[in-house]
């Protein structure tokens, strides 16, 4: 297989290392990732100014001479399009993200910067998988190893459904007993409303955005109550975002009568 690796936490994180090593198991590896951490940044493009990358190696700490390291001066989103079209120049078998510094339950998925570049990989017509470890504590990347492996070999073997992102949150042995893996929908889990007003030393004023509490639910089904009771959360995600389920409601708008335009305004004089 060619399998394509990327990350929000950058190029040098821990939890990339590790999927990068595992999913080398599997094929041919290649890795672009932000040259520094990019998380939240959804699914941006970056559009308006200029992108640089650069190869590393063994000299960053890089030991696997087998897998391609690339560091890129964007977003994973970024990383997906410039390593497909430029580094590789076709399309992969697999796109991987991850292994993610923090969890992507719930209404994460809308700015998780992990999910954002395993989209990017389906919106270019890849299967893709972004993987996530929820934990207390310190994150036990390497214990992760065998949950990886399990589910890299069963898309290996079997696929993923066309257009679909396998969104996979890892629950940390610390968090709660592994009880096995569970296909869940996307919960409700929500952060406190926190700005955080500071000052400069000359003066000025700076905020910080990020809630400090979180509150989810529990149902079993939802990825958040899986993790939490210790399952490997697997979320199937897409592209479209279409509300299909308002359409015929919203049918109304087509009887509205044409509203006539303003007539237009005289000629502005030159000042």
């Amino acid at each position: 297989m060619e399998i394509f690796v990327t990350n929000d936490d950058g190029v040098l994180a821990r939890g990339l290392r590790v999927l990068a090593e595992v999913a080398a198991e599997f094929g041919r590896v290649t890795v672009v990732a932000p040259e520094v951490e990019r998380s939240g940044v959804s699914h941006a493009i970056t559009l308006s100014e200029p992108l640089r990358l650069r190869e590393v190696g063994p000299g960053l700490g890089l030991e696997r001479t087998d897998i391609q390291w690339y560091a890129l001066s964007g977003t994973p989103a970024d990383c997906v399009f410039i390593g497909l079209h430029h580094v590789l120049g076709r399309k992969p078998d697999l796109v991987l993200s991850g292994v993610n510094r923090g969890p992507n339950l719930g209404y994460d998925v809308l700015y998780s910067g992990t999910v954002g570049g395993a989209m990017e990989g389906v919106i270019q017509g890849v299967p893709a998988v972004a993987f996530s470890l929820v934990c207390t504590g310190a994150y036990p990347f390497d214990a992760m190893r065998p949950h990886l492996r399990a589910v890299l070999a069963e898309v290996a073997a079997r696929g993923l459904p066309e257009q679909t992102l396998l969104n996979v949150n890892l629950p940390s042995p610390d968090l709660a007993p592994f009880r096995g893996f569970k296909v869940t929908r996307i919960g409700r889990r929500y952060y406190s409303n926190d700005i955080v007003v500071r000052t400069d030393p000359r003066g000025g004023e700076y905020l910080w955005i990020g809630g400090t509490r979180v509150t989810m639910e529990d149902d079993p089904e939802s990825d958040c109550g899986a993790v939490k009771a210790g399952w490997v959360s697997l979320t199937p995600l897409a592209p479209d975002v279409m509300a299909g389920d308002a359409l015929a409601g919203l049918r109304r708008f087509e009887a509205l009568a044409p509203v006539e335009a303003p007539a237009r305004a005289g000629r502005i004089r030159a000042l």
